[in-house]
């Protein structure tokens, strides 16, 4: 594990500090095993042999050798932890994110492997949560992308007819409460019809709780819902006391920032995935950047990404 003495604070001294092949693969092994007991991810093998000149395992019980990579993000990466890590650590610190060509400059790899990796970093960042935000809550909704006659016509067939070609993306955000900071899930749903937005809210917002949103059509019957709903009318004020959604407006302004600004052009199908990294940075905006790091670093186990995966993925709502 990186000792709280030595860790690194800084993007520089984070690419010093896993520079050293001991020390980053040792930083992977303690987060994945911190009981410090190694076992086979194929079998469950208890106390494999180590073998030192290659960084693996032999399992004395299924007679395989494996390595830290198997089972996470990194497998069947060639690339070493020394451009693996400080990759993380500028996606989960980089508050408008970062390009695959910047990326690939600073790496020094191709754009299509800065891509690539940037994706299964994305898939690390995702945050599935069974808990119901409760309290008072925030439900916005947003549409992402450029005009569909601007965009190839390839491409026009995932966007549909809704709001010029453009996604649309719905987010809850549970107000603070006590020394819990705000919060924010998002989705990109196929469309803002009633029956999409309540599904969503249902699923994520506890009951009895107090969901305030705009004065849009489809949240009319909201309270029926078991909710204590409230709506503002934007073309009266944004404001009326606690009824407002401007925690999700700003939270909407970062994320269409860091897509208009840094990476230009989002492909539909892929959108659920800068939501995602959005989401993370945002929920941990409190934390330090060694502590967003090793947040992302804890959750790079059982999500793997191959790139058949990524080329091929439908545009499927995707929940943080």
């Amino acid at each position: 594990m990186i000792k709280t003495r030595n860790a690194p604070r800084t993007l520089s001294e984070a690419i010093v500090y896993f520079a050293d092949k001991d020390a980053a693969f040792q930083t992977i092994v303690q987060l994945r095993w911190p009981d410090g007991n190694v076992t086979c991810p194929r079998c469950g093998g208890e106390n494999p042999s180590f073998v030192s000149t290659r960084y693996i395992w032999h399992c004395g019980q299924c007679k395989k050798q494996f390595s830290v990579k198997i089972g996470t993000i990194f497998e069947d990466s060639p690339l070493g932890f020394d451009k693996w890590l400080p990759a993380i650590w500028l996606l989960a610190n980089a508050k408008n994110g970062i390009s695959s060509y910047e990326l690939a400059r600073a790496l020094g790899v191709t754009q299509k492997t800065g891509w690539f990796m940037l994706s299964r970093i994305r898939l690390a960042m995702q945050t599935r949560s069974f808990e119901k935000m409760a309290g008072t809550v925030e439900a916005d909704e947003t549409f992402v992308g450029g005009l569909s006659k601007n965009m190839h016509k390839s491409r026009r067939k995932f966007l549909g007819r809704g709001a010029h070609g453009k996604v649309a993306v719905m987010g809850l955000l549970e107000r603070k409460r006590g020394q819990k900071h705000s919060t924010v899930r998002a989705s990109v749903l196929p469309n803002l019809k009633r029956a999409a937005l309540f599904e969503h809210i249902d699923a994520h917002v506890a009951k009895q709780s107090n969901v305030y949103t705009d004065a849009f059509a489809s949240y009319e019957t909201l309270g029926e819902r078991g909710f204590q709903h409230a709506a503002i009318d934007h073309a009266i004020a944004y404001v009326d006391g606690q009824v407002h959604t401007n925690g999700l407006e700003n939270f909407w302004s970062l994320l269409k920032r860091s897509i208009k600004g840094t990476y230009v052009s989002v492909d539909p199908i892929h959108l659920f995935r800068y939501v995602d990294e959005q989401v993370y940075r945002f929920n941990q905006r409190e934390k330090n950047d060694l502590q967003r790091f090793l947040g992302v670093l804890k959750d790079v186990v059982r999500k793997r990404l191959t790139y058949n995966e990524l080329i091929s993925s439908p545009m499927l709502p995707a929940t943080t």
